[in-house]
């Protein structure tokens, strides 16, 4: 078999279905290759190449597994890296198909069609794990072992580069089965540690990060909660990890004030800085940290017990470890009541909004939330109701990844409805796509809020720098005549109501849907803003 054909084998033994990607010269023999298996991996093809690494961790947010990406090298690798990144800041398994020039040229500095310097240092700046195939024979045993690095460990994504000569090559080639993987078991001295400090605390406070995620860990972590009736604090990047209506839930600013009465904070799977990366300010409080990665149990935290284990294991541990007690009495509902009430009384427009969006979806549906002036309120306002069900962009606050990304939500999302919200600045990135949700019929729904502004940007300015607006203004495309040039479902929402209504019919349409909302400047978010991640 050629190189393309056992690279594309070894992706259909790995359990991929689909490649986001973009043909081109250097990825000819892995095209050809897919097209011999076609009945086993489909390719979609978006019109921009940031997109295919969007999509792929779009799709790995909503299903858990691995999202595939595919580009030529050079700009394409470039184009890529920002989805990279954002995949990188949020944890998440993606592989990047890397094309490079043919492999006698690298390093060479000939001038070859899309040749950087140093692309593979590029690439590992931007990766948990870098390979890149020397001959054709090679290719299985590198995929296998991509899957192996985003499987185990702390997930982040992976790059695969093969140039063009080896995915021609012909050579007797064994596919080979995916690596075996496994999870180590928690350390019973260190779990005898944090049932001790669960068992003694009056006050405890559960933190959950971006590492409780999936089915099973939120399934845990509302049994834990109850058995140990303490609040959980979800971080921006730990939203859903439980049921946003369950009455331990609450908000990351939640814990600027239980710090002050908690004597024990377990901080599940998060960093555990806050944006400026310093320790979270924990009182009094004894702290016990639990990360899978050692690095996140380092300095400048400190904490009285550190855990290196993953989160999900040490939940299932305590839940079998600990019995149940009162301990927070009744504050908890006070608590959760008064989050409600100021963030209600500070944000009420962009809460209106986006209490429409919330009734209009089910449950389970997907909120794929980018940095706007709804996006900001929605990072502790959207009520997230069930797991891998609420996207974003971690502290990479890659502005225009949100519509690409939604798309490969959607095609994850197995039916499960998906909801995007925009802005008219950080549509500009991709209006393109509205091509490949239309060529795919890729049933997403964008809400898209129109200020012909960069929001933020234009409010700081106005607001710190008395007035001196600059690069902030913009000039918009008619958002219906461009829907309809691109043969997408057109909705005008003029308020709340009209959004509710305007969601609904998307999601009932089941095809791609552009909504837009003008709107006026919002009051501003900043209080909450500064959360810890």
């Amino acid at each position: 078999m050629t190189g393309g054909d056992a690279l594309t084998k070894a992706l259909i033994t790995e359990g991929t279905e689909t490649v986001f990607g973009i043909p081109g010269v250097q990825l000819d023999g892995l095209t050809d290759g897919m097209y011999r298996h076609q009945g086993e991996l489909h390719l979609m093809v978006p019109r921009h190449e940031q997109t295919t690494t969007y999509m792929a961790d779009g799709y790995h947010r909503v299903t858990g597994r691995p999202g595939v990406a595919m580009v030529v090298p050079g700009p394409g690798v470039l184009n890529a890296g920002a989805g990279l990144a954002t995949a990188y800041a949020c944890s998440s398994q993606v592989l990047l198909l890397a094309g490079t020039i043919p492999s006698t040229q690298v390093g060479q500095g000939l001038g070859a069609l899309h040749e950087i310097p140093a692309q593979t240092e590029t690439l590992r700046g931007l990766t948990k794990w870098t390979g890149t195939a020397t001959c054709a024979e090679e290719i299985p045993e590198l995929v296998h072992e991509a899957f192996r690095q985003m499987r185990t460990g702390r997930p982040r994504p992976v790059a695969l580069e093969v140039a063009p000569d080896i995915l021609h090559a012909v050579a007797d080639i064994e596919v080979g089965a995916p690596f075996e993987i496994t999870t180590p078991k928690v350390d019973g001295a260190d779990l005898a540690q944090l049932v001790e400090l669960l068992n003694s605390s009056k006050r405890p406070v559960i933190y959950a990060g971006g590492g409780v995620k999936g089915e099973r860990a939120f399934s845990l972590l509302a049994q834990l909660a109850d058995l140990l009736d303490a609040p959980v604090v979800m971080s921006e990047n730990g939203r859903g990890a439980i049921d946003a209506r369950d009455p331990h839930a609450l908000p990351a600013f939640a814990l600027w004030e239980l710090r002050d009465r908690a004597d024990a904070i377990l901080s599940l799977g998060s960093r555990f800085v806050t944006p400026f990366g310093q320790q979270m300010n924990t009182g009094d409080a004894r702290v016990a940290l639990v990360n899978i990665d050692a690095d996140d149990l380092a300095k400048p935290r400190h904490a009285d017990i550190a855990v290196l284990a993953d989160a999900t294991a040490v939940l299932e541990a305590l839940v079998g470890a600990l019995g149940k007690r009162a301990s927070w009495q009744g504050e908890i509902a006070v608590m959760r009541a008064e989050c409600d009430r100021r963030v209600r009384e500070l944000v009420a427009p962009q809460m209106e909004f986006i209490d429409a969006i919330r009734a209009a979806m089910p449950a389970d549906g997907v909120y794929v939330n980018e940095l706007t002036q709804i996006g900001y309120v929605s990072t502790y306002g959207f009520p997230v109701q069930a797991p891998n069900s609420y996207v974003w962009p971690g502290y990479q606050g890659t502005l225009g990844y949100a519509m690409p990304t939604a798309l490969g939500a959607a095609v994850g999302a197995a039916g499960r409805p998906v909801v995007v919200v925009t802005g008219d600045g950080g549509i500009g990135w991709s209006l393109q796509e509205l091509a490949t949700a239309k060529r795919y019929n890729i049933p997403v729904v964008i809400v898209l809020f129109e200020d012909k502004r960069f929001g933020n940007v234009w409010r700081i300015q106005r607001d710190r720098y008395e007035g001196r607006f600059i690069g902030s203004d913009l000039v918009n495309p008619d958002f219906e005549t461009l829907a309809k040039a691109f043969g997408v479902r057109f909705t005008l929402a003029e308020d709340a109501a009209a959004v509710n209504k305007a969601v609904a019919e998307g999601i009932a349409a089941g095809e791609p849907t552009l909504v837009t909302v003008p709107v006026d400047v919002f009051p501003t978010p900043w209080p909450f803003i500064h959360e810890p991640h």
